[in-house]
């Protein structure tokens, strides 16, 4: 057996992940810790060096004002009470026994390293969550906070997410990143010396880029030793210097069928050990600003993985298949 397939006798045959036809979250998480896991998403109470003058001002030109933190907790009450929130919701609509506390809003190691060590051991120290969750960005990563990271590996799980969107830098100044390619490197090698799983979030359609620049995008965190990948939908949210552009000078956005195909040929190119943690993402409805007809994103579960015969008929899972394996 090799990443997801099996051979007899020379002749491959595919092996479903689950009932996907890719590697999912879900199935990863089940299969570790045999049951189904979900996030809940935190709020530590940071900024970002692209908002407060460190690098930049205004954040990242698609941020929205709660630093893609939306949905996750306010910051004026403890991780504890966050999460002790955070299950009774879950709580109240299925039996749940298993978390991912998901530092989710704004840069999540953008402070001393004695505040992380206290907000981050106060999760992973709740006997209910299996992993621990830190969404960051690739320069925000000190060799003391990579430490600590370490550290707290060895208690439970830690995954680091880096917003890295696209490798190419023309896209890349556009949207106000802030860092160089080689940054993402340096951290991703950084993380994986110390056991660290890393995730990486990638927005599809960014203004510009062709689905031959984002299968590029694909290509290279192939040849990065990446954990886990999260595929996002460009989201285009009021009040964002993306929504002010956008009602400017409008720039394509794909309707479903689109999106789909491009989803299709991502998982098609992407290595089939990288865990998929996420093919669309919503946006806060009352924020997004998308024409009605194209905005499928804000669905809680658009239906873009089984309920429509591209990955099926198209065979998505044989793509991989011819792909990787001789």
């Amino acid at each position: 057996m090799a990443d997801g397939f099996t051979t007899t006798r020379s002749v491959p045959m595919p092996v479903r992940w689950g009932e996907k036809r890719y590697h999912s979250l879900d199935y990863a998480l089940k299969s570790q810790f045999g049951e189904k896991v979900y996030r809940i998403a935190l709020n530590g109470g940071m900024t970002c060096p692209n908002r407060d003058g460190k690098i930049g001002r205004g954040g990242c030109i698609f941020c929205s004002g709660m630093g893609s933190g939306d949905f996750a907790g306010s910051a004026s009450f403890s991780i504890c009470e966050q999460l002790a929130a955070g299950k009774a919701a879950l709580q109240a609509k299925r039996p749940v026994h298993s978390y991912i506390a998901y530092f989710q809003a704004f840069t999540n190691t953008y402070a001393p390293v004695e505040y992380l060590e206290k907000i981050f051991t106060e999760a992973i120290l709740d006997p209910d969550v299996r992993v621990l969750a830190v969404a960051t960005r690739p320069d925000c990563l000190s060799h003391e906070t990579v430490e600590l990271l370490r550290r707290l590996n060895q208690i439970k799980p830690v995954w680091i997410e880096l917003g890295l969107q696209t490798i190419h830098p023309q896209t890349a100044r556009y949207i106000r990143r802030g860092y160089p390619l080689e940054v993402f490197d340096d951290a991703v090698v950084r993380l994986k010396a110390a056991g660290i799983q890393v995730i990486t979030h990638v927005i599809l359609f960014l203004p510009g880029e062709t689905e031959a620049q984002m299968l590029k995008t694909i290509d290279y965190l192939n040849c990065n030793p990446i954990d886990g990948i999260k595929l996002q939908l460009l989201h285009i949210l009021k009040g964002t210097d993306l929504a002010r552009d956008y009602a400017r000078s409008p720039f394509h956005i794909p309707d479903m069928d689109e999106y789909i195909r491009c989803i299709g040929n991502c998982i098609a190119h992407l290595r089939p050990d990288i865990v998929i943690h996420r093919l669309t993402g919503d946006g806060p409805k009352d924020r997004t600003t998308m024409d009605r007809s194209k905005a499928y994103c804000i669905k809680p579960h658009p239906p873009i993985p089984e309920k429509t015969g591209y990955l099926a008929g198209k065979g998505v899972l044989w793509l991989k298949l011819t792909r990787y394996i001789n």
